[in-house]
This record gives structure tokens, C-alpha cells and sequence, in this order.
């Protein structure tokens, strides 16, 4: 499964030294797809792949101390088609 992962940083500072000091930290299963940041380092709006959501929540836990998340479960463009091809 797909997920957008909306990430407010309460200090940028601090996201930005942990993820130098220790990288993602994302857990066996949890895959990085790409993220896109603010200009003011503020926000992210990252893509995340998991079979498990447990894994994605793991992954949320390490970082919830520093950032405020808020999480999209999404499907592609193509699966989207698909699933509302049959009422066209």
C-alpha cells in the first residue's frame, strides 16, 4: 500500500540533525518513495510503501517526538481507473 505522509516539523532544526545523525530509521518492509519539502523546511509531503501499516505506524513512532504527522492511504492513477472502470 501507497501512503502520502503529510510531516509538520515542530523544530526543522532537529528533524534535519536526526536524520543526518541516524537516517530514516524506517523499519524492514518500509520503503521511501520520494518526499517534497516547503521552501520554509517547515513541511513535508512524502510517499511511503508498505504491505503493513504497522510498519509505517513503527516507522511514525520514532519521529512523532519531532513531527506531526498526518497520513493518506492512496492508490496509483492506474488502480484508480481500474476500480471505476466497470461504472463508465
Amino acid at each position: 500500500m501507497l501512503y502520502v505522509v503529510i510531516e509538520s516539523f515542530k523544530d526543522p532544526v532537529a528533524v534535519y540533525r536526526r536524520f543526518r545523525d541516524r537516517g530514516r530509521m524506517a523499519p524492514n518492509g518500509l520503503s521511501y518513495v520520494n518526499s517534497w519539502v516547503t521552501p520554509d523546511v517547515k513541511r513535508c509531503y512524502q510517499v511511503m510503501e508498505c504491505a503493513d501499516r504497522s510498519q509505517l505506524d513503527a516507522w511514525l513512532a520514532r519521529w512523532n517526538d519531532l513531527v506531526d504527522f498526518e497520513v493518506i492511504a492512496v492508490i496509483t492513477s492506474a488502480e484508480a481507473f481500474e476500480t471505476i472502470k466497470p461504472r463508465l
